[in-house]
């Protein structure tokens, strides 16, 4: 049965934002002294994205970023998330800011500022410097150190003007994707070397924010951005709840717990110990990962289904994180991952709304008086102009009708959500797919790299207006 449509209508200081990444979007990643990252060489690396598409260009934000802005402000959004890209402000990962890369992101703060759109920045949304990882990357204690260093130099460039600050996008798909199945840059595939990038990211997150609040005005807030997983057992057998645990402790304690508990989970430990003896975390390490923090952003897409495994494992594996020979879940090789039944985009994913729902009540208790923010949600649709150029995407109307009215069923039953980033604001590179996967609001022509708002861009715009979520027709 489709969704009763009825008002929706949020509180008066929500924030209504979009959100994308640097290497998605920027290209000219040659320029203003802007040296490679790991997804500079990856994607230059034969077989490793769809068609061997590159974010060599993107679709030019870095040189268009002035018409995206006024896009933004045109569709009346109030917030705007994007992240800096470490190798353009300091091209090594070590030693000086060079200016001309720190100056780009000077000029969109200030455009957005002057259309009125708060920026939120975040500094690694997965793209670091190649040197870096070439010295051994995120698995090498010394890579959470050059972070925190890093995040100074922003710090002290940008903080008068940037009050929402985000050290690390999605934390997992860095150490997981990148170091356990290989389908991320730098797409390596050792479990023990996913565990310990996993630890240097928290690491790298306790320290880069200690760092910010160093050299940046008290008013400003700190958070990270965590694509927590909600993970649901096929049956309540004793033996699916356990596998619903582990995988659990894998996408979402191994970083809440020691973010916000001070400790990772006993039970993760416990369930990894074949993998890895966990003598990279030293005394003091979790004090500094539990850094305080004044928000918690949550990435939200599709929920997780998984059982243990009955008989020998055969087949893909269906956590709907790209094929890989490889599992980005160590310790786990027995647990049994299933499709969720229902509606899908294009990317496979399940829609349902009911996991954004109970994703932002879990934080709620086991973060009380932490303010939350959907820092991502959205969904890609095989989206084609029409023939006289308009885009219209009813099916994405109907996906953000549906995950807002979670957010604000959430609100009311009594989580402190602050504001929603929608995602993306742009079509753009979506990783190792290439450029075949359209999760913009804003429709790109990527022989022209012109910009064409799609129906839902509009839908999105008058909610952001209004503040009430504008009806949507019924399902036939």
């Amino acid at each position: 049965m489709p969704e009763p449509v009825t008002s929706v209508t949020f509180p008066p200081a929500f924030l209504w934002g979009a959100a994308t990444s640097a290497y998605q979007i920027e290209g000219a990643v040659r320029e203003d002294g802007r040296t490679p990252s790991i997804w500079d060489t990856f994607s230059h690396t034969p077989g490793r994205t769809a068609d061997g598409e590159t974010g060599d260009i993107a679709v030019d934000h870095y040189h268009r970023f002035r018409e995206d802005v006024a896009l933004m402000a045109e569709l009346g959004l109030t917030a705007y998330r994007f992240s800096v890209s470490w190798s353009r402000v300091q091209p090594t990962g070590r030693g000086p800011a060079v200016q001309r890369g720190l100056d780009f992101y000077r000029r969109l703060v200030d455009e957005l500022l002057a259309h009125g759109i708060r920026p939120a920045l975040t500094l690694y949304h997965w793209d670091l410097p190649q040197e870096l990882e070439d010295a051994g990357g995120w698995p090498q204690r010394d890579t959470a150190f050059r972070f925190a260093e890093y995040a100074r130099l922003v710090g002290e460039a940008l903080g008068d003007r940037v009050e929402q600050w985000i050290t690390l996008n999605e934390p997992w798909c860095s150490a997981f994707l990148g170091y356990g199945s290989g389908v991320h840059a730098p797409g390596r595939t050792d479990p023990e070397a996913s565990l310990r990038a996993a630890h240097h990211l928290n690491l790298a997150h306790g320290l880069g924010a200690s760092a910010l609040r160093s050299v940046m005005p008290a008013r400003n807030e700190v958070a990270v951005s965590l694509n927590s997983s909600v993970v649901r057992p096929l049956s309540q057998d004793p033996a699916d709840l356990a596998a619903a645990r582990r995988i659990d402790d894998l996408a979402n304690g191994i970083f809440h717990g020691p973010m916000l508990k001070g400790a990772y989970p006993a039970s993760l430990l416990e369930a990894t110990s074949s993998v890895t003896d966990w003598s990279y975390v030293l005394d003091g390490d979790t004090r500094t990962i539990n850094a305080p923090l004044d928000a918690l952003g949550l990435n939200y897409y599709t929920p997780t289904l998984v059982s243990a495994a009955s008989g020998e494992v055969k087949g893909p594996r269906a956590d709907g994180h790209g094929a890989s020979e490889h599992s980005p879940w160590p310790g786990a090789d027995d647990v049994v991952f299933h499709q969720t039944p229902g509606e899908r985009t294009e990317m496979g994913w399940t829609i349902d709304p009911t996991g954004l729902y109970d994703l932002l009540l879990r934080y709620t208790r086991e973060a009380p008086g932490l303010p939350l923010y959907v820092t991502e949600n959205g969904a890609a649709y095989d989206d084609k102009p029409d023939p006289d150029g308009r885009v219209h995407d009813p099916e994405r109307i109907a996906y953000l009708h549906g995950h807002l009215s979670a957010v604000r069923r959430a609100i009311t039953d009594g989580a402190d959500v602050r504001g929603y980033y929608l995602w993306s604001l742009l079509d753009n590179f979506e990783w190792a797919y290439g450029y075949g996967k359209r999760f913009g609001a804003v429709y790109v022509d990527y022989a022209t790299l012109r910009r064409t708002p799609k129906s839902s861009a509009r839908w999105y715009g008058q909610a952001a207006r209004t503040g009430t979520l504008p009806a949507v027709e019924p399902a036939a």
